[in-house]
């Protein structure tokens, strides 16, 4: 097929390398260097962000979306009323991650387990609520945030920052005990195939210290979650939410495995960054006819195929991340890392190639992902493969899946 993969970042050269390496011949739109290894590039300028228009000049046969704003700003309902096969969910359905409250009050009203929260709609909304919770509690930005629109307060004065820092369209709500899950599915509208369950990393520093970021890392692990959770998740929180709302594309559910079993803390509605990095690393097959099937409302006969094998990601960030990075520092060692370490994937994030060589262009620059044997030996590849890039500034987390060792 002739696919058009929509987007410039890891979670889209990850997306892009599968397809490619599953015999299909891809576009990017914008794109960023790592992808035109992998596909070609078409002129966003020459489009002005009419992806449509991109799709019709290729003859796209499908058309995959990975960043949100896309998916918030409708791409989904212009495609379809140009007849044009895309996959990927409505305007009306994104909102279960273009706006917090929106989210929070359909798993109220549907009964999908979630934190308790309350609305606020200005800051003194936010101030009344902040006074029905008890610390640490966590405040969120209503609207879309690039994954850093989330502070955990620890104090009162911490609170007020927060809602000073992100409100006054906002969602109070009470800090949930667990470990986090990112669990995700491709859906028809009527029925779902799940992907295996991942972690993410948010923060900036180990052992989950620092403010949120847009991710720090992941690792793919079929221990991640039970069978048994497995099916709770999809019974309690997926089918409902798919039976409710019709929902069509990739529905991601971040998840917190409390005491009482899984509740969610966001909905996203588009693959996660990084997440995608080790489930295409770990995906043996079946990608792209799933999503052309699931955008054609038919994924009966459809199936995943994964590797036995762990993977892991750890994301590479520029000077001043997750704040204004810094832009314009030379990259090196990314071909080593790949040719030294068999089977490594650098998914490309934040770069440009410039006459000096490639260089960082954004705050998440690369997301180094490889697998093992077991989840040590893969975290042993990834760290080993990092150990060969270099870029000023370059930081990382030293602990990406660290908290999965304990289910080995």
């Amino acid at each position: 097929m002739k696919i058009l993969v929509i987007g410039g970042g890891g979670r889209e050269h990850a997306i892009a390398w599968k397809l490619s390496v599953e015999g299909h011949q891809v576009f990017g739109a914008p794109g960023n260097p790592g992808i035109a290894r992998v596909a070609q590039l078409i002129d966003a300028n020459h489009y002005v962000g009419d992806y449509a228009a991109a799709a019709e000049s290729i003859g796209a046969e499908l058309t995959v979306v990975g960043p949100e704003t896309p998916l918030a700003e409708g791409i989904v309902d212009r495609f379809r009323e140009r007849s044009l096969r895309i996959f990927g969910p409505s305007q009306e359905q994104a909102q279960l991650e273009s706006s917090k409250i929106y989210a929070k009050e359909f798993m109220r009203r549907v009964g999908i387990p979630t934190a308790r929260f309350v609305r606020a709609n200005s800051f003194d909304d936010a101030a009344a609520a902040l006074r029905e919770f008890s610390f640490p509690v966590v405040v969120k930005a209503d609207g879309l945030a690039a994954g850093k629109g989330v502070i955990i307060a620890h104090d009162a004065s911490e609170a007020s920052a927060a809602v000073q820092a992100l409100g006054p369209h906002l969602v109070i709500e009470e800090f949930l005990q667990g470990e986090e899950v990112s669990f995700i599915v491709i859906s028809d509208g009527n029925n779902v195939i799940p992907f295996e369950a991942t972690q993410d990393h948010k923060t900036i520093f180990d052992s989950d210290q620092g403010p949120n970021t847009g991710g720090m890392g992941a690792y793919c692990d079929g221990r991640v979650v039970t069978s048994d959770d497995t099916q709770r998740i999809l019974d309690t929180i997926i089918e409902p939410a798919i039976r409710t709302t019709g929902f069509t594309g990739f529905l991601y559910a971040g998840l917190m495995m409390t005491a009482d079993g899984p509740k969610v803390i966001e909905f996203n509605v588009r693959l996660g960054d990084p997440e995608t990095q080790p489930l295409m690393h770990r995906l043996d097959g079946g990608f792209a006819d799933t999503l052309f099937r699931a955008a054609n409302g038919n994924l009966a006969g459809a199936s995943l195929a994964w590797k036995s094998d762990p993977s892991v990601c750890v994301v590479l960030t520029a000077a001043g991340y997750p704040g204004k990075p810094r832009s314009g520092d030379l990259i090196t060692g990314v071909e080593k890392a790949a040719a030294e370490n068999s089977g490594t994937q650098v998914f490309h994030a934040g770069t440009k190639l410039t006459a000096r060589g490639l260089e960082t262009a954004g705050g998440r620059v690369l997301g180094v992902t490889a697998s093992g044997h077991d989840l040590p030996t893969a975290i042993r590849n990834t760290y080993a493969a990092v150990e060969k890039i270099h870029f000023e500034g370059m930081h990382y987390r030293r602990d990406i899946g660290a908290k999965g060792l304990k289910r080995w």
